[in-house]
């Protein structure tokens, strides 16, 4: 008999990791906590979710899985590993994939995450950690002139890094903490990292799952976080991805694996057993390997470019992680390259109110084309229709053998869809790093 396993999610990441379950010949039933609408379409078996829980409603998810008969939870969101859900749960006997309060520090205190790869000598930019404004509006004056950014220390869905040109707007984005509450209390104040002729150093994510004791390494993805073309406008949870980024060599690989080797070592050391996905933020300059953050999960849109690349049964994986069995697993991919592109509300990240509720129209004529997959995120099903009800609404993902074919399905879909009134807003040029490398 197939099991009940249960997702904590809500978006385009939950919605990759129940696909993926999905396929498993041991699971029956799936619980997307809190879920959304579009999840059932990725998936033939039932899809439960509950939109009127958040991830962080730790009593209530105990009370569900218990009553369900929940044989494993894979706690997949931010806010959830930092309200301690998995310690939560494990306390109750009920198995989890998801790091602990204590090992998810990592992610939901980016002061903490500093002063740890400081401690274990993993590459970092320049930083100074502050508790008040006055702090860092002294620190800024005796800095020289010179590009920063200004980073809450606490989790704030994607947005919580500013960049600013210079002092005076460093100064100001200070003030800006104030929007993410508590989470902008403790902030840093980081030296942009640049190559020596002034450009841009290029970023990357890389991803990789232990069980406390061994990990593996899953894959790297390059994600788009600006909410315009050309990597302009605000900063986003992320507006698409492409997958694999051909900026990482042999070399590049190499580095990454000593660093996911130093943070594993470093947690033990720390007695924060590490159970889950972590990822590693890096940007590289002029070939050296730096971290720009951890995050204890699957990055989103990372995971729905990454995971269903993945061909093992994903709960056998899990299972795994649950057992501290991963160095007996043999994980393989399917080579091929995927690219998603993020449908969002237009107003987003800023203002999208006047979009909630519009209808989403072409979905089910763009996930018929080839080599497409839509992941939900932001929606809901309304009267028998599916209606705008977040920032990040889907993800169009397109698969390829290489850059160019998987960007170009992933367009070709996109084309269908649209939101009542004209309210749809995506990038056009997503994977364009790649896509000059080989043009």
């Amino acid at each position: 008999m197939g099991k009940t396993i249960a997702v904590i999610d809500a978006g385009g990441r939950g919605a990759a990791l129940v696909a993926a379950y999905a396929k498993s010949i041991h699971v029956d039933k799936i619980l997307a906590i809190p879920g959304n609408d579009y999840m059932q379409e990725n998936s033939s078996k039932p899809v439960i979710t509950y939109p009127h829980l958040k991830t962080t409603s730790v009593t209530e998810i105990v009370e569900i899985c218990k009553k369900e008969n929940v044989f494993f939870v894979d706690v997949a969101q931010d806010n959830a590993v930092a309200a301690g859900l998995v310690d939560a749960l494990e306390q109750h006997g009920i198995k989890t994939v998801g790091p602990t309060k204590s090992a998810g520090e990592l992610e939901w205190s980016k002061a903490y995450s500093r002063e740890f790869m400081k401690k274990y000598a993993i590459a970092q930019p320049e930083y100074a950690i502050f508790y008040s404004v006055l702090e860092g509006e002294k620190y800024l004056a005796s800095q020289k002139d010179q590009p920063w950014f200004v980073k809450a220390s606490g989790l704030a869905e994607g947005k919580g890094a500013l960049p600013a040109k210079n002092n005076k707007e460093a100064k100001e984005r200070i003030y800006e903490l104030q929007k993410f509450g508590d989470a902008g209390k403790t902030y840093l104040l980081e030296k942009w990292l640049r190559s020596s002729d002034g450009s841009n150093a290029e970023e990357f994510s890389a991803f990789a799952i232990s069980d406390g004791n061994s990990w593996q390494l899953l894959g790297f993805a390059q994600d788009h976080k600006r909410v315009n073309d050309n990597d302009e406008g605000e900063n986003t949870g992320g507006m698409g991805v492409s997958t694999p980024p051909l900026v990482i060599t042999e070399d590049i690989q190499k580095q990454t694996i000593d660093i996911f080797e130093k943070t594993f070592q470093g947690l033990q050391k720390e007695k924060r057993k590490y159970k889950g996905i972590l990822y590693l933020g890096g940007i590289l300059v002029e070939g050296k390997v730096y971290i720009i953050e951890y995050n204890a999960r699957w990055g989103d849109p990372e995971c729905e470019v990454i995971l269903p690349g993945i061909l093992n049964d994903f709960y056998e994986v899990s299972m795994a992680v649950i057992q501290a069995t991963i160095d007996e697993v043999k994980i393989t991919t399917d080579k091929k390259a995927r690219v998603a592109v993020a449908g969002a509300a237009k107003g987003y990240p800023v203002d999208y109110s006047r979009v909630k509720g519009k209808e989403i129209i072409g979905l089910d004529i763009a996930k018929q084309l080839p080599g497409i997959t839509i992941f939900g995120a932001g929606i809901k099903k309304q009267d028998n229709k599916y209606v705008v009800n977040g920032g990040r609404v889907f993800y169009v993902v397109g698969e390829g053998n290489t850059v160019l074919e998987a960007r170009e399905n992933a367009y070709k879909a996109i084309k269908h869809i649209s939101i009542e009134g004209d309210n749809l807003h995506f990038r056009t040029d997503i994977g364009w790093r790649d896509v000059n490398r080989v043009s």
